[in-house]
């Protein structure tokens, strides 16, 4: 009996949405929602530039944009496809050429912005390079590029004038046979963001894209974020995610699995509940949840591990959880396992153990899933 069945409370009832393919990736319809980000090296810079794709793959980006603002960018971009693990989005601005070359070089995905790509003559070539060479489209509007005439109708970027944009090229596309986009209308500013996406959601059933663009660095935008894509993902709303952040890119997919974690949408690596300790803690917890943090980021398995300072919240919280450790006094604390006490253990011992406790029950989670997975249907 899954958990949502006992606790409809938790449900989320997506969106529906019509599916297309970004490379290998499904968006929409009923696939996950997927993770992105977005390198910020200098494209041209190739081993840099592959450097940083692969550490987000890592990390779990399920696709990874990259700017194209030039001919030694898009030029580099073929080099750069054929390195990387995940699909690309070649990321377009001002220049629709660069959309074509981006997807001659074999981008997955060509995001274009409504506000500056051009007239409807550049939309339409590019719709036959993505047509050509088979790629997908995203439609990406942003408050603060709104084409000059919604902002003469509107006086201001505002949620009819972002979903209009982006409406006015869906029916290019639609009108030249184009199916294979989604589409987003970021800003930075949460409400006007968060008033968008609804609108934007009741008036298409084309894929969505979520997020909160340039939304500061990595503390400011990551609460920025939570806010405004947590709840619009509440809402059903939303089928791939990018967190915006002044930050390693790796965060943003850091960022992105934990706030899909925290509803319930997406199960990657080891959920960590700890207690902000107190004067009652039997060990230091704030050290000993950063060095499982780091000890464990190489786990992608779904579980969940509790690691709590003293007996007040500890043995009910590890009732909930894969693996737990509740400190108690003289130096140790008592081990859970699948939400029953097992041994105690010393604190300068825990953290070891712990670890070697996770990855046993990582691996033994993962031969099941094997095993269920090479049984007929």
């Amino acid at each position: 009996m899954s958990l949502n069945h006992v606790r409809p409370w938790r449900n989320i009832y997506r969106r529906k949405s019509r599916q297309i393919m970004v490379g290998k990736v499904a968006v929409g319809g009923d696939a996950p929602i997927s993770v992105q980000t977005m390198t910020n090296t200098i494209t041209s810079d190739v081993a840099a530039t592959i450097e940083q794709v692969q550490r987000c793959a890592i990390a779990g980006a399920d696709i990874v944009r990259i700017s194209t603002p030039d001919e030694d960018s898009t030029r580099a971009l073929r080099e750069i496809v054929a390195e990387s693990p995940v699909p690309i989005v070649a990321d377009i601005h001002f220049h629709y050429k660069r959309a074509i070359e981006a997807a001659e070089a074999g981008a997955a995905c060509l995001r274009i912005n409504p506000g500056n790509i051009g007239d409807e003559k550049r939309v339409r070539e590019v719709i036959r390079a993505a047509k050509d060479y088979g790629c997908s489209i995203r439609i990406g509007v942003n408050a603060g590029s709104l084409e000059k005439h919604l902002l003469d109708k509107y006086g201001e970027p505002c949620p009819d004038a972002m979903v209009e944009s982006g409406m006015d090229h869906i029916k290019i596309l639609q009108d030249n046979d184009f199916h294979e986009f989604k589409i987003s209308v970021k800003a930075s500013d949460v409400f006007l963001a968060a008033a968008a996406y609804q609108q934007l959601a009741e008036a298409t059933d084309a894929p969505i894209h979520l997020g909160i663009t340039e939304a500061g660095g990595l503390m400011s935008g990551t609460v920025k974020s939570a806010i405004g894509l947590g709840n619009l993902l509440w809402m059903g709303i939303g089928d791939t995610i990018r967190v915006s952040l002044s930050a390693d890119p790796v965060e943003e997919v850091k960022v992105g699995y934990e706030i899909l974690k925290s509803l319930g949408l997406r199960h990657r690596g080891v959920t960590i509940i700890s207690c902000p300790s107190c004067a009652r803690q039997g060990f230091d917890v704030i050290k000993t949840v950063a060095a499982l943090e780091d000890r464990l980021a190489h786990v992608t398995t779904s579980m969940s591990l509790s690691i709590i300072g003293c007996v007040v919240n500890g043995p009910g919280e590890a009732l909930m959880t894969d693996i737990g450790f509740t400190g108690g006094g003289a130096g140790s604390g008592m081990v859970y396992l699948a939400g029953k006490q097992s041994h105690k253990m010393t604190n300068d011992q825990m953290i070891d153990h712990i670890v070697e406790l996770v990855e046993r029950r990582a691996a033994e989670i993962d031969a099941a899933e094997r095993e269920k997975a090479d049984q007929p249907a």
